[in-house]
């Protein structure tokens, strides 16, 4: 004869317990005294009683799943070590917590669609944004179908609730600052993409620091990849040959920068000075090595996740809001 899989009420009985002490106990509840506990988890152990996890989703509404959705190409992700090292710090953070992370991309407005369908058919408890260009309705559309999201970075033309960055007006400022300490007289910059909010104070660092010194601004744009610093950079030198200095906006826009200048001849940092923004592993691998902004993508990550987690446990944040400090690390290139 078959057994039948023990059910909650047998463990409550051989335990000497009501269902709600097994149910707490099971949901990892702190309000079990460890007497009842230790009751609990024997006879789970004597039973071999194993939890219904569609069960337990539909008592608690919790999937122990959250989802980090990334605005941009499956290239970008795991070409950029940015988003590597805010992954990193994600996972290490949710991996104390038990929660499961899945990873999406969405580029297109179909791909968008499609996922919002999925984040709001109670498939995740919550939700990490990066990337994010312009007015996305992504994040407004998942508070108010009661997903907790958390972003990271500032979201440029939207109210958010809750978001990680980085400094990232200071620490351009700073950047641009040294350069003018180094007496260079014609500073460029290469800014992000300007529906970025970090796009947006990378610039506004830059014209901070040249306000201050009463130099004209002399501005090309990228997108954040090595290409973009590249062409950038090219034609910068066409539209201004006497440039001694220039501040990219992000690592991989400066060693793009660094050979567009090494093919028009120009030495760094004789000629020309070069700054990056991010600090990544390959600031230490440039010709010469890439002095540049740190910015500790996976404390980031981390606290990304910390907010996520206490919004999904319904907590009140003292701090929605995160602002994370940078700072410059000199190296050959400034």
């Amino acid at each position: 004869m078959a057994m039948n899989r023990p059910t909650l009420e047998a463990v409550a009985a051989l335990a000497g317990v009501g269902r709600g002490t097994v149910s707490r106990v099971i949901n990892g509840s702190p309000k079990v005294s460890s007497k009842a506990r230790d009751a609990v988890l024997k006879a789970i152990e004597e039973l071999g009683y194993v939890p219904n996890r569609a069960a337990r989703a539909l008592v608690t509404r919790r999937t122990d799943t959250v989802a980090l959705v990334v605005s941009e190409s499956e290239q970008r992700i795991f070409d950029e070590p940015y988003f590597a090292g805010i992954i990193r710090g994600i996972g290490s953070a949710l991996a104390e917590t038990g929660l499961q992370l899945i990873l999406a991309m969405a580029q297109s407005p179909e791909e968008h669609e499609r996922l919002e369908h999925y984040l709001t058919g109670q498939h995740v408890d919550g939700v990490l944004l990066l990337s994010l260009h312009g007015e996305d309705p992504l994040p407004g559309r998942l508070e108010a179908m009661g997903v907790p999201t958390v972003l990271g970075g500032r979201p440029v033309g939207l109210e958010a609730f809750s978001y990680v960055d980085m400094d990232n007006r200071a620490g351009a400022r700073q950047a641009v600052k040294h350069l003018l300490g180094l007496g260079r007289t014609r500073i460029a910059t290469i800014a992000g993409p300007q529906d970025m909010g970090v796009g947006v104070d990378r610039l506004a660092g830059y014209r901070d620091a040249l306000l201050a010194s009463g130099m004209g601004e002399l501005v090309g744009f990228g997108d954040f990849s090595e290409e973009s610093g590249e062409s950038a950079m090219r034609e910068l030198l066409e539209a201004h040959p006497g440039l001694d200095a220039v501040f990219a906006a992000s690592d991989l826009m400066a060693v793009g920068a660094l050979r567009a200048l090494k093919a028009a001849g120009r030495s760094v940092p004789g000629d020309v000075a070069v700054v990056g923004f991010e600090d990544s592993k390959v600031a230490l691998h440039t010709d010469p090595p890439l002095t540049t902004v740190h910015q500790p993508t996976e404390l980031m990550g981390r606290q990304m996740a910390h907010l996520l987690v206490a919004r999904i446990n319904g907590e009140e944040l003292r701090q929605p809001v995160l602002i994370l400090d940078t700072h410059l690390v000199l190296r050959g290139t400034a």
